[in-house]
């Protein structure tokens, strides 16, 4: 960042402190014709940065490289320090004009010296914070065992951030210049204070607008229809079912060509029953999977019901276990929760899911979060409907699960701690967004003394959470009786920890001892947290299992301690790791 802020030394006529009013006056800077400029005045002008807002620049630029929850690389870290610096900039011309308005002064010019000393720590500090990130980084990597390291990408770092700063700064000075013109038109019709004002409110939500409108629904709509394109096509190795147990193969209601990418990789893999059999040493079935793209039907509720009627079909009703899975956007059911499900239940399961979204996960999560609520609620009222009309002795046990977007949609079709308990026998979520409205109701309301990163409810009396089941629950030797309820959630998990709230409060996960994959060196600063965490979210599955947002291998202990299989001996549990979550060589 240095570089760019020796551009701004002050010329002989003292234009930066002029410059440094223009950039803090606020709307009292309608109140006035602007200065007539020649075309190479402007682009002089808009390329001068002022020295307060330069403070601010540097301050929140080398704070950026503090630790986050993931290892960052050497453009992320760039475009995270670009947009820190662009909110500092911002803030210390903000903080200029607040202070000379208390002051009752002008702008001053800005000294030579002055800008030579923000030059001279600018180097100093900036390089100190530029090597510290570094040194955090290579903690991180050390704490997830990640060995990447891209040499040229963190060279490039600085470059990132001076370029995403830059562009930032003009996108801003480009909404200021808009909002004078419309100030001085508006001075024709009403007073100066008022066009003022009514000049930032039109610039703001026109902004907001196109942001929100234009540009995200665009970008949106652009995504949706790549993916719909790849949702036709089938993974490769996936093949269409010859059992009648599947959607898709022979007499199932749903056709092949109608499940989608995620639905034929859903119904089309998966352990046999001499799979399962070979691993439990005794005889095993052939487990049930119901799936329903969304070609399959047009609406929500008609793929709840036509996935129900094929799990009918398919004798899914028949067995001693049944588990509702809420997917990701694009359908995407973690096959570690599946497959570890049918494992311990001797494959005498049925599993039945639905897609919503053509979107992956991360987008879903940030714009598909209603089609996810209606489709976990459909999806589970549609199997309760028929589920709660069987003799009780001829019901299978119910159990429900999802993971990331799939939690926030497998929440929805339940009002608490109760309703869990009586209409289930078994509940495992992981990875569950911030937003959750059972997650946050849980943790909030936590008993007093259990950190937010593994909070107790209720004493443990039905819901409980833990980061590594292989470690134990708490909490440990407290009843758990009747239906478990479990959330596993790893403690450098972005998407359990973003909330828009990071920007200007300080969560309890951060001020509380950090979990066994976060630095303890990572801490609170106002919107550069944020933007840290923020930038974490779409790279979140791209550390080792047991971080982040990759859930494997703890889906055995998981599903052990809600499932409650017999049979099984602490080594079975360790043979089903290695079959779930294969070890590297």
């Amino acid at each position: 960042m240095a570089p760019d802020v020796h551009q701004s030394p002050p010329e002989p006529d003292g234009s930066p402190g002029r410059e440094e009013a223009e950039d803090a006056d606020g709307p009292k800077g309608a109140e006035g014709p602007e200065p007539a400029t020649t075309g190479s005045g402007k682009r002089r002008r808009s390329l001068r940065l002022t020295l307060p807002g330069c403070w601010g620049a540097l301050l929140l630029a080398c704070l950026s490289f503090t630790p986050s929850l993931l290892p960052r690389g050497g453009v992320l870290q760039g475009l995270i320090c670009g947009i820190s610096a662009a909110i500092g900039y911002g803030l210390g011309v903000i903080a200029a004009y607040v202070w000379r308005a208390f002051a009752d002064r002008e702008a001053r010019d800005a000294s030579r010296r002055s800008w030579q000393v923000l030059l001279v720590c600018a180097i100093v500090l900036f390089g100190l914070a530029f090597a510290f990130g570094q040194y955090w980084q290579h903690e991180i990597r050390e704490l997830m065992g990640v060995t990447d390291y891209d040499v040229l990408t963190t060279i490039a770092c600085p470059f990132v951030a001076a370029l995403v700063f830059w562009l930032l700064l003009l996108a801003g000075r480009g909404l200021r210049r808009l909002y004078r013109w419309l100030a001085r038109h508006l001075r024709r019709w009403i007073g100066p204070r008022a066009a003022g004002v009514v000049g930032w409110v039109v610039v703001a939500a026109l902004a907001w607008s196109v942001i929100s409108g234009v540009l995200l629904a665009g970008f949106v709509n652009a995504t949706n229809e790549a993916f719909s394109l790849r949702d036709t096509e089938t993974p490769e190795g996936v093949h269409q079912p010859t059992s009648a147990l599947r959607s898709g193969g022979p007499g199932s209601l749903v056709p092949w060509d109608t499940l989608g990418y995620q639905g034929r990789a859903f119904t089309g893999t998966g352990p046999t029953a001499p799979e399962i059999g070979a691993f439990t040493h005794r005889p095993a079935q052939e487990p049930v999977r119901a799936y329903a793209g969304l070609a399959t039907a047009d609406d929500t509720e008609a793929r709840a019901e036509r996935a129900v009627a094929d799990l009918l079909r398919a004798g899914g009703f028949e067995r001693a276990n049944l588990l509702v899975m809420t997917t990701t956007g694009s359908g995407w059911v973690d096959p570690a929760a599946v497959d570890t499900f049918e494992y311990l239940g001797d494959g005498d399961v049925a599993t039945v899911a639905l897609q919503y979204s053509y979107l992956p996960s991360w987008l879903s999560y940030l714009v598909d979060q209603s089609k996810a609520r209606q489709a976990g609620r459909e999806l589970f009222d549609a199997v309760y409907d028929v589920w709660s009309k069987l003799p009780q002795d001829q019901r299978p046990r119910l159990f429900v699960a999802g993971e990331s977007l799939g939690s926030f949609g497998g929440e929805t079709a339940f009002s608490g701690e109760y309703d869990l308990r009586n209409r289930t026998a078994g509940t495992l979520f992981a990875g569950p967004p911030n937003f959750n409205t059972l997650f946050r109701e849980f943790s909030d309301h936590r008993d007093p003394g259990s950190p937010e990163i593994e909070p107790v409810y209720q004493q443990g009396r039905t819901v409980r959470f833990t980061d590594d089941p292989t470690t134990g629950i708490t909490p440990e030797g407290a009843p758990w009786d009747g239906t478990r309820v479990l959330y596993l959630m790893h403690p450098s998990d972005p998407i359990v920890w973003w909330s828009p709230s990071l920007a200007l409060s300080e969560p309890d996960w951060i001020g509380e001892a950090p979990g066994g994959d976060v630095l303890e060196g990572m801490f609170w600063i106002p919107f550069v947290t944020f933007w840290q965490v923020t930038a974490d979210l779409p790279f979140s599955t791209g550390v080792p299992d047991g971080h982040g947002h990759t859930y494997k291998a703890a889906y055995v202990d998981g599903w052990n301690a809600v499932m409650r299989p017999s049979g099984f001996t602490p080594q079975d549990l360790d043979r089903l790791r290695d079959i779930i979550q294969p070890p590297e060589n």
